[in-house]
Parts: C-alpha cells; structure tokens; sequence
C-alpha cells in the first residue's frame, strides 16, 4: 500500500493506493512532490484513494476505483487502467472543487511571465502542440489540461502534470528532444494513452504565476492548407467560455475573471497538417 502526499500547486494531495502500477506512475513523474504521509507540510485539499473493487470483482474482471473523501464519483475502470484514473480523477477533482479559482479545460505554456491558453474540444492536437511547444520549443509548461485562473489577481496558476496523449500522438511525441513517456495503457476510453513527464524547468518554476498574452484555438486538421486568423475578444469569450468547468458557479467573478484575462490577450484560431506547420504559427503570433 502506498500512502503518500504530494504537493502539486496549488493543492496538496493525499493518495492511497494498493496498486503497484499506481506507485510506479508517482516515482516516475512525482518524484519531487511526494512526501511520506506523516510528513505533509500543507493542508490537505484531495484525500484520494483508488482501491481495487469488492467481492467477486477482486479476483474476476479486476476493478479500480476512485475516492474522494470517502465518496466515489466515477464508475469503477479496469484494474490495468489504475494509473491513469489517477490522473482523470486529479483533474476532476481540481475542475469540480471550489478552490476559488476559474478553471477552463486548456492547455497553457509560458515564455517569462507570459502565458500561451490553449483551449481545445478533445482531439483538435492541442496536447501534441503543447508538447511541441515544451520539448521543442522551450516554452514552460502550466499545465497540459486545465488553465487555473486566480481571479484576484488575473493570473495562470501553473500546475505541471504529465502531459496526457492519445493514440498517434504517443509516436510524435516520443521523436521530440528530451521526452520521458510512461507505460502505454490500451483500450481506455480514449484509445490508447501515455504520458509524458514536464521538464525538470517547469517543475522548479511552478511557484511563477503567468498573465495570458495570447489565446490560440488549435485544430489540426490533416491534409489541410494552413491557416490563421485573429478573432474578437467576444467570439473567443464564448469560444472559452464552452471550455469552462465551474464559470457558471463562479457566477460573477468568474465572468469577470475571464473578461480580464482576454482584455489583455489577444486572440488567434488556427488550423494546420503538420508540427512544424504549428510551431511555425505560433512563433509568428507570439513573436517568441
């Protein structure tokens, strides 16, 4: 059994798990974060704990199963599947709890304290293009999913986690320099999924709050001729708005917060075939 804190900003998480897989997925991308339980030096936000299934499921058709705080939002996944449900209920947790701050499903990579948001609909390439970003590009990695928007101050929270990729991702982004990616998982939900450990940087740097500059809707399209487009901040409003998890129980800061941070952004939807072609766009909106 393992029992283990990490200190992922801007939350601390308890997990519990009997599941080697689970323990393996900590040491290899939370080596830095993990404190023994007894050792916590934060309150605790999450106490997790995914745990195999009952009865007659322990032994035919194995199960995992999430916990929050005793309650368990999720139906049980396959036993193989343990690690990764890890990293799902994270997310959930983060996207569902009120911690204060706007949480919008995106990617988001910074240059210096200049933020990069990335919204994107499931398979549109926005975690291939995040990768790129971080692995070929240098940018500091935020967080692959979820932009964390503190509203008292209209900033990005960094929360770098594994970068999560599907099927003909894990390929391109195991070519990029300096990748580490764990085991595959097949016949998920998503297809077959992997992830990809953040750079040493944007772990040291999680601390360093970012301002978004520049609000990117990525959508690869494959065969297509490349194209970019700036947009109104109205347009991008409700374009992000979509992507919200909790704007509407936010209620008014919330429709607040998101005003500012696209006052302050400007606002691009691009559609290309290829990386290279990504990257490329990129570095001619942001100039960096």
């Amino acid at each position: 059994m393992i029992d283990v804190t990490l200190h992922l900003a801007p939350v601390t998480v308890r997990v519990r798990s009997p599941f080697a897989t689970v323990r393996r997925h900590l040491e290899t991308f939370y080596p830095d974060a993990l404190h023994g339980s007894g050792k916590a030096r934060h309150f605790i936000d999450f106490d997790i704990h995914i745990t195999h299934g009952t009865g007659w499921r322990r032994w035919l058709r194995p199960q995992a199963r999430f916990f929050l705080d005793h309650a368990e939002p999720f139906l049980p996944l396959p036993a193989t599947q343990a690690a990764p449900l890890f990293e799902w209920g994270l997310n959930w947790c983060l996207a569902s709890r009120p911690l204060g701050y706007l949480v919008m499903h995106a990617a988001v990579v910074a240059r210096d304290d200049d933020a990069l948001v990335m919204p994107g609909a499931p398979g549109a390439g926005k975690s291939t293009l995040c990768a790129a970003l971080t692995f070929i590009d240098q940018w500091r990695l935020l967080s692959d999913e979820l932009a964390i928007l503190a509203p008292e101050c209209g900033t990005l929270q960094p929360n770098p986690r594994p970068i999560s990729l599907k099927n003909e991702s894990i390929d391109i982004v195991s070519r990029f320099p300096g990748t580490r990616l764990g085991r595959r998982y097949t016949d998920t939900r998503k297809g077959t999924i992997s992830h990809a450990a953040p750079p040493a940087t944007s772990h040291s740097a999680a601390a360093r709050q970012a301002r978004c500059r520049w609000v990117i809707f990525p959508r690869f399209v494959p065969g297509s001729a490349p194209r970019s487009e700036e947009i109104g901040r109205a347009e991008a409003f409700a374009r992000i708005a979509e992507q919200s998890f909790n704007r509407d129980r936010m209620g008014e800061t919330g429709f607040h917060a998101l005003c500012e941070m696209l006052d302050k952004a400007r606002c691009f939807d691009i559609a290309y075939d290829s990386t290279d072609t990504a990257l490329a766009m990129v570095r001619s909106i942001t100039g960096r």
